[in-house]
């Protein structure tokens, strides 16, 4: 299992260190036009005095959480939906949604942000991962909507945390699970072991585990 995740960890990595921006993922190691337009926003409103160069850097991310910080934003460092709306900047690359409609990608950062807020940002993506194999898997609804508001099958939704405000990382690993980042291993079932009370979910064969999840097939 930790051998999945160092794996998958390392891809990330990569990615980033050829300064290729994920799925249009402004963070650190990405290089783009909207990093540059980050940079300029950040830099009229006093949060960066360096060069502006496309490259999202250490200290774009200082700049990028103390913006956060003063705005009431998560300061995850990640320029996401919400961090980029209130900068200013229109998205200008990363808007593909995969054959999703943009409701449904708004749909999957919500439930993403309801079921893994306090998982890294790997675990978030698997989330996403997870209700997307639902989907393509015939055992499921066969539409996003469906698989996300299926009865009984996650209980954010009565609980009321779906309805809690969105986590700007859950906009990026909505993005990056649509766009194939499958850090789960093909899942179609995740539970936390230190809360889950069925013993039928206990019977799944364990694919790996990233965080408080374990991912099941």
């Amino acid at each position: 299992m930790k051998r999945v995740f160092a794996i998958m960890l390392a891809f990330i990595m990569l990615i980033s260190l050829c300064g290729v921006s994920v799925s249009g993922l402004s963070k650190v190691g990405s290089r783009s036009e909207e990093v540059r337009a980050v940079q300029e926003s950040l830099k009229n409103k006093g949060y960066y005095d360096y060069t502006i160069d496309g490259i999202f850097g250490t200290r774009t991310r200082s700049a990028v959480i103390s913006f956060q910080k003063d705005n009431g934003l998560n300061p995850d460092g990640i320029a996401g939906e919400k961090t980029l709306k209130a900068l200013g900047v229109s998205g200008t690359e990363g808007n593909s949604y995969g054959g999703y409609s943009s409701s449904d990608y708004e749909l999957l950062a919500r439930i993403i942000s309801a079921e893994a807020r306090g998982e890294d940002y790997l675990g978030q993506v698997a989330v996403g991962a997870v209700i997307l194999n639902r989907v393509e898997h015939p055992s499921f609804p066969d539409t996003l909507s469906g698989v996300i508001y299926q009865k009984g099958a996650f209980s954010c939704l009565d609980d009321g945390q779906f309805y809690e405000p969105v986590a700007d990382s859950a906009y990026s690993a909505a993005r990056d699970a649509i766009n194939g980042l499958d850090p789960s291993g093909g899942a179609i079932y995740y539970y936390n072991p230190s809360t889950a009370t069925s013993k039928w979910i206990f019977s799944r064969p364990v694919i790996t585990a990233i965080g408080n999840h374990r991912f099941c097939s």
